[in-house]
């Protein structure tokens, strides 16, 4: 039996944002990212290509006041894209890990697609800003992405001292925990991973 498409659209519309985002997730690590925000436009391309999904987006926020609105939404815009496109969560492999290291830094991701969404965010905070981004809005990203798209997401810097490179292992430790995670498992197919039969 042919699987349905595993994809997505979210728009959200709000007072302080205006966002579209596509989401598919047995793609090619294709995106096409504009947030107005040119380091989070870089750590969703690269999550992009690690994960292996297409992901397109195009956010208008009010960065004029704060990148906070914008930041905040695009994690739960994902997130909301993530759950619709797993359905059921029939069929896959439910967990993932990885670890990933970017020079001197080394992060490690584990995620559970469990809809009991957690966020656990041990990653230092080197530097106030990457870019013109203030470093304290990534955690606020991944706990909006974990509430939103029904994850367990342990996210654990080992070490590091580059802000940028703490980030960018951050990024791709998800990308490739989440894709071994949403991986499709033949021998559950039409089944969830769980002894109560559901999540």
């Amino acid at each position: 039996m042919k699987e349905n498409p595993r994809r997505a659209e979210i728009v959200r519309r709000t007072a302080e944002t205006d966002i579209r985002l596509s989401l598919n997730l047995d793609g090619s690590g294709r995106s096409q990212i504009e947030t107005g925000i040119p380091f989070l436009d870089h750590m969703l391309t690269l999550f992009t290509r690690h994960s292996g999904c297409d992901l397109e987006i195009m956010a208008i926020g009010d960065l004029e006041v704060d990148f906070h609105h914008t930041v905040e939404d695009l994690g739960i815009c994902l997130g909301q894209a993530l759950s619709q496109a797993l359905g059921d969560l029939g069929g896959i492999a439910r967990y993932g890990e990885a670890q990933i290291p970017m020079d001197e830094a080394l992060c490690g991701a584990a995620v559970d697609i469990s809809r009991r969404p957690f966020l656990v965010f041990n990653v230092a905070l080197t530097a106030s800003k990457v870019g013109e981004l203030d470093s304290e809005l990534i955690e606020e990203f991944f706990r909006a992405l974990a509430v939103h798209g029904g994850l367990t997401l342990h996210l654990n810097l080992y070490y590091g001292k580059n802000q940028h490179h703490i980030f960018e292992a951050a990024f791709k430790a998800a990308a490739h925990a989440l894709r071994r995670a949403w991986t499709s498992r033949a021998e559950l197919f039409g089944q969830v991973l769980s002894t109560k039969g559901t999540l």
